[in-house]
């Protein structure tokens, strides 16, 4: 069928769009993952969208589409958190592996998924195959104490193809901000999740909210589910359509900056095993997220 009649809700510009319910936005993403559109319809819904901006309930449509179609992985026996990776790092070094393997090494059940989007940034999957955690081509079960990173195009090929666009465009789409907030296991998992701007706070808190999962949000390192080593950000946790607020923002930097490595794959590689090892320490936002973690999936 086509989604045209979308195109011509969500197309008509900044002011003249009109946004979809949330069935709607369900059956619209549904037809772009199962790879039923063109190309020439997928870039334009790319572009209004990109426009107009998604509501909750356009986000919790594209969800509902995702979460019906994703190879899950079975945390059904285990502790699970989920690190959407997505954006890696530009000016600073990518840390969602060290906090991957900081929650690993007190029992809990990583699953790491990601996407490089873009040839100039540093992805989390680079890192990880520095330190011997190489990305998986089958999804499978979640482990106690083990991370593990899936690919995208595992989980679902059409989001993957979704994401893809930007390379041909330069733009982010609605993808990007989908995949932060997915949760892609069969079983109970806590989404940690991350955002850039403060209009991202608001969007991404209303579609966790609506949605009822249980998640933490803060302000991440350049888009990445870890907080800046630099400095501690506010953190919200959402469980069964509720908010409370977890760790309040500190003002200023720290007193002390830990000496962090460059963008350098290797480099954070060594310094994440550093850290590991006790020869650096954690740095203290990190060290705080890890504990608001652990306090969630805890029993």
């Amino acid at each position: 069928m086509g989604i045209s009649q979308y195109i011509k809700d969500i197309g008509r510009g900044k002011d003249g769009a009109r946004s979809i319910g949330r069935s709607q936005a369900a059956d619209l993403m549904g037809q772009i993952i199962d790879q039923q559109v063109s190309d020439l319809e997928l870039g334009a819904f790319c572009i209004a969208m990109r426009i107009k901006g998604e509501t909750p309930e356009e986000m919790a449509g594209f969800l509902d589409a995702v979460h019906g179609r994703l190879n899950k992985v079975d945390t059904r026996q285990t502790r699970s958190v989920v690190l959407p990776s997505y954006n890696g790092a530009r000016k600073l070094p990518v840390l969602t592996p060290l906090l991957a393997l900081l929650l690993a090494r007190e029992g809990v059940a990583v699953v790491v998924h990601g996407e490089a989007t873009e040839d100039k940034r540093v992805s989390s999957q680079a890192v990880f195959a520095h330190l011997g955690v190489n990305a998986v081509e089958h999804v499978g079960q979640a482990k106690a104490a083990q991370v593990q990173f899936i690919p995208t195009r595992v989980l679902l090929p059409g989001l993957d193809r979704l994401l893809a666009v930007r390379r041909a465009v330069g733009l982010r789409n609605s993808g990007h901000s989908l995949v932060k907030l997915m949760n892609p296991c069969d079983g109970h998992a806590l989404v940690v999740s991350s955002y850039t701007h403060p209009e991202y706070l608001l969007s991404m808190s209303a579609t966790f909210a609506l949605t009822g999962q249980h998640a933490l949000l803060l302000r991440g390192t350049e888009g990445e589910p870890v907080a800046d080593a630099r400095r501690t950000p506010a953190m919200d946790v959402f469980k069964d359509g509720q908010i409370r607020r977890v760790q309040e923002h500190k003002e200023g930097s720290l007193v002390q900056v830990p000496e962090l490595p460059t963008t350098d794959a290797a480099a954070t590689a060594r310094y994440i095993e550093h850290v590991l090892q006790g020869l650096l320490p954690v740095p203290e936002a990190i060290a705080l997220q890890v504990q608001h973690i652990l306090l969630e999936v805890n029993p």
